[in-house]
């Protein structure tokens, strides 16, 4: 298939794989815009038609609605295969839009590869046709407090300003209204690692990659996914590629895994670093954070004024300062921003103290190093009663154990094999309870196990999908069952 006119689209026949549950997540957002533009559009998922009814009905209401908006073109209605995947949905049709919670590797998206079907996501197709500069941002830990707050420092300047990508909000929700937009319009993506899996082939046909790349960091993650740590280094690596001399790499100089990515980069190179160093880029010098380009630098606020507290999280301050810079952001706005800007909900959020027990919502730490910094931050001010566990992800909870002994009196662990490894390793070295399969359940020990000036804190270090829909639905009944008590 011919992906360089949108208007090829029209008749085409267009497999989505992964349907989802998010309004505007990558699978509906993908669907939702190939039915608008006048695909065959097969849309397959494992999940039955129970699991699946909102969804279904959200894309036959779309459907219906762009026949009536679109009467001179022909708009088909989607045809939806699930509990099941056919071959043939994949083989003898024209393109594959793989919803990233989908894995590369497994047989339909190989065998689509196989027979020269073009893959796609929703997100390569964002990038395909989207007339306005990209900031995209990935890293392990960090990503999605980065690109909020480059968002916030380009909505002061335009409340037009696009956020999406990997926050469940799939891109394409706004590509049409940006097609026909005149003026430049800022975009901020969030990539996660299976979403860059899905970019090479659209940046080596636009031959470009992002505007301005950022990369937070990278930890050993997802390593029950990926064959190796190299492997998932790799797919963070794609961000900034393809890039071109005149475009913008924004790498944090403090991780020893992307300081070596240094001979990778095409695009022009900024370091950012909690220390001071003599490159262009963000860094510390004697407690002020200031911004360095062709060797001219610039204050840009005290360490001591910023709002968001803690090494993880000034790391995130400085590639999103970094990135709104060279985007063109005022220093007055920028300086705004970090000061006021309080981080997202679901990482280290507070969400309710009652009967002077304090309750965290630290669900979107799914890997050990990140339990442990929430653990660090917070183990100095409070006796601590950790929620963690779920499914594992081929990680190394070693050194979580110790932190958990060291910080925590209590310890509750969801069901899965992630639990049994923390177990095993922590022993009988605090009290705990294994085993949990509800979040009201976990709660409840929780609060038993707690007294006047504790905290509870969900942090999992695993994943979660064995018991809920995904870390946000995971995160959102934590905060109900707090409201409740």
């Amino acid at each position: 298939m011919d992906l360089t006119k949108i208007e090829n689209f029209q008749d085409a026949v267009v497999t989505v794989i992964g349907l989802g549950r998010y309004k505007q997540g990558s699978g509906l957002g993908a669907a939702k815009w190939l039915i608008r533009h006048g695909a065959q559009t097969i849309i397959t998922d494992l999940k039955d038609e129970s699991e699946l009814e909102e969804s279904m009905e959200l894309v036959m209401s779309w459907y219906r609605k762009y026949r009536e908006m679109f009467p001179e073109r022909t708009i088909y209605s989607p045809v939806f295969v699930l509990g099941e995947h056919r071959a043939e949905d994949f083989t003898d049709v024209d393109c594959v839009v793989q919803n990233p919670g989908v894995p590369s590797e497994t047989e339909y998206i190989t065998a689509a590869r196989d027979a020269g079907v073009p893959i796609e996501s929703d997100v390569s197709l964002f990038f395909r046709y989207c007339p306005h500069s990209i900031v995209a941002v990935t890293g392990t830990k960090g990503k999605t407090t980065t690109t909020k707050m480059i968002g916030t420092m380009f909505e002061a300047v335009d409340d037009r300003t696009i956020v999406a990508g990997n926050i469940k909000v799939s891109p394409l929700e706004y590509l049409d209204e940006l097609l026909v937009r005149g003026e430049e319009t800022h975009v901020v993506l969030e990539l996660s690692s299976w979403l860059l899996e899905t970019l090479p082939d659209a940046f080596a046909d636009m031959h470009k990659g992002p505007d301005i790349a950022v990369l937070t960091n990278v930890y050993p993650d997802h390593l029950n996914r990926y064959s190796s740590y190299e492997d998932y280094i790799y797919s963070k690596e794609i961000l900034f590629l393809s890039q071109t001399s005149e475009q913008f790499t924004v790498l944090n100089y403090d991780h020893e895994t992307v300081r070596a990515m240094e001979p990778k980069v095409n695009g022009k190179l900024f370091w950012c670093s909690r220390y001071y160093q003599e490159h262009d880029g963000c860094f510390i010098k004697e407690g002020m954070i200031v911004v360095r380009k062709n060797g001219h630098e610039i204050e840009v606020i005290p360490v001591s004024e910023v709002g968001l507290k803690g090494d993880h999280n000034m790391e995130n301050i400085l590639t999103s300062i970094c990135a709104a810079y060279l985007r063109g952001i005022g220093m007055d706005v920028i300086q705004n921003v970090a000061r006021s800007f309080a981080g997202v909900s679901d990482r280290q959020e507070l969400v309710r103290e009652v009967d002077e027990i304090t309750y965290i919502n630290d669900v979107t730490a799914t890997q050990p190093d990140s339990v442990i910094a929430a653990l660090k931050r917070f183990g100095a001010d409070a006796d601590l009663i950790l929620i963690a566990g779920g499914t594992d992800k081929g990680l190394d909870f070693a050194e979580l154990a110790e932190e958990i002994v060291k910080t925590c009196k209590h310890l509750v662990l969801f069901a899965g094999d992630a639990s049994d490894k923390l177990a095993s390793l922590v022993g009988t070295r605090i009290k705990r309870n294994t085993g949990v399969k509800t979040m009201k359940e976990a709660i409840q020990l929780a609060k038993a196990a707690s007294a006047s000036g504790d905290m509870v804190i969900l942090s999992p270090g695993a994943s979660v999908l064995n018991l809920f829909q995904n870390e946000f639905d995971c995160g959102e009944q934590f905060r109900e069952e707090v409201r409740n008590l």
